[in-house]
């Protein structure tokens, strides 16, 4: 009995196994899961006609698998994109050091408890593995230290900067100003304001995490992976953030479900 090729079988079986794995935990956190069911449906339709020899089906599917396939990365190249960037990375096993802190996280929270008791709008963007560049440039530059001061200044009624989004990577503002784009979703357009559109906008196109503040209500929310959950209390969002920041693989509990897309402003 040859075991080196047996071992060597089996190290190929395990491999495999673990990128299929990968590949499932990255797509099943997006929209994109849609392309497993509907890969799995083709495979099993393929079986099905090779064993009973529908010729006309075979024939199709050689023909048409291959562009079938480069349209549906195409659909969801940004959620694929985000997938495998989250998952595979090699920030995700050796944890970039310049994330956001705990103690950072306490200052930025505690400048959105201020504008939400004074009724002053504000989206704060968290930059995680996927580029922000083009959201970037739609802003000012500013490369400053995080501080509550500067957060309720930025965000003043009478600053040219309020209207749009600021970019946090660390412990450094980025930028300020920034504008993000605007979700698709037509199921939500009625329920949401801008910056709620706006913020799911991003995440859906990004790994970015976004607070929210309401001008309208002062209610603090939180959008990451394709959902806006809102009027969440602080530390709430702070436990939820550290998670993200970690790229654990559980968010707690309290936030797992569907995001919230009731009475937004």
């Amino acid at each position: 009995m040859d075991y080196v090729y047996i071992l060597k079988t089996c190290g190929q079986i395990l491999v495999l196994s673990w990128l299929l794995y990968r590949f499932y935990e990255a797509v099943n956190k997006t929209r994109a899961v849609q392309i497993i069911r509907i890969v799995f449906f083709g495979l099993a339709v393929y079986f099905i006609s090779f064993i009973l020899n529908l010729r006309v089906f075979l024939k199709i599917f050689q023909v048409g698998v291959l562009p079938f396939s480069f349209l549906l990365f195409i659909l969801y190249q940004p959620e694929l994109r985000r997938a495998f960037t989250s998952e595979f990375s090699m920030t995700r096993f050796l944890r970039k050091a310049d994330q956001t802190s705990g103690e950072q996280i306490d200052v930025i929270l505690n400048a959105c408890s201020v504008l939400s008791s004074q009724r002053r709008g504000a989206l704060i963007v968290f930059k995680r593995q996927l580029d922000l560049k083009g959201i970037i440039d739609t802003g000012t530059k500013i490369n400053a230290d995080v501080s509550s001061s500067l957060i309720l200044t930025i965000f003043d009624h009478d600053t040219p900067l309020h209207d749009g989004a600021i970019i946090i990577q660390g412990g450094t503002i980025i930028a300020a100003g920034c504008y993000l784009p605007l979700s698709d979703q037509t199921e939500i357009k009625r329920s949401f304001g801008t910056r709620h559109r706006a913020a799911l906008g991003l995440v859906e196109e990004s790994d970015a995490v976004v607070i929210i503040v309401s001008e309208e209500k002062g209610a603090i929310s939180l959008a990451y992976n394709h959902n806006i959950y809102y009027d969440l209390e602080t530390e709430e969002i702070k436990r939820t953030l550290l998670a993200l920041f970690n790229y654990q693989d559980e968010v707690p509990e309290i936030l797992g479900g569907e995001g919230n897309n009731e009475n937004t402003e």
